[in-house]
């Protein structure tokens, strides 16, 4: 091997390296923070909602649409903090009062309010009610087949997904679910330590 190529092996290392080491500096500061926050929580520390393994549950291709028939997706949304919410089109009092409770506790969030997305999963073609959409102002409505959110959102035994809110990080990552007829106080406390600890999204 002459010098040039050994000059130029060199080069392709260290750029490989430093590809690397900007990837790891992006990602650290949300890695901390789940290390810190769950792994060396300090005693008496305890979560609400529900930890899930994002690799057990990756976000897969859900065929989303817009409400006016567009190619969407929930990458879309990526960089923020997602409170997901499942359900026909239908929506009655229990759909409605989880996509109510969903604004309500991104208003509570103050400042970081901005941070956070909130996403209804429409699982049918259903009309929407244009009252509740009204009322739900700013939440993001996508249209995606029901056997897809099926195969992929984990829920309680014997529960569907529409029982839960989810929420998803900014990475994209499924990470925590609350429980059906959630206390909204403990699901804004949780909300608000993670936007805490995280110096993303």
């Amino acid at each position: 091997m002459d010098q040039n190529q050994t000059s130029n092996t060199i080069k392709k290392r260290t750029g490989r390296w430093k590809l690397f080491a900007v990837l790891l500096v992006c990602a650290s500061p949300l890695l901390l923070s789940y290390l810190a926050y769950y792994v060396i929580k300090p005693s008496g520390r305890t979560n609400y909602g529900q930890l899930l393994d994002p690799r057990e549950h990756p976000i897969p291709q859900l065929g989303a649409t817009a409400l006016d028939g567009q190619p969407a997706s929930l990458d879309q949304f990526k960089g923020k903090w997602i409170m997901l919410n499942v359900d026909n089109g239908d929506c009655q009092q229990e759909c409605r009062d989880q996509l109510v409770q969903m604004r309500q506790l991104r208003l509570m969030q103050g400042k970081e309010r901005e941070r956070v997305e909130r996403v209804w999963l429409v699982t049918d073609t259903t009309p929407l009610d244009t009252m509740l959409m009204r009322v739900i102002e700013g939440t993001q409505m996508l249209r995606v087949p029901a056997e897809a959110v099926a195969k992929w959102l984990p829920v309680e035994q014997g529960g569907s997904a529409a029982d839960h809110i989810y929420l998803i990080d900014p990475l994209g990552n499924l990470m925590m679910r609350f429980p059906k007829d959630a206390d909204p106080a403990k699901v804004k406390k949780d909300l608000g330590k993670l936007l805490k600890a995280s110096a993303i999204g």
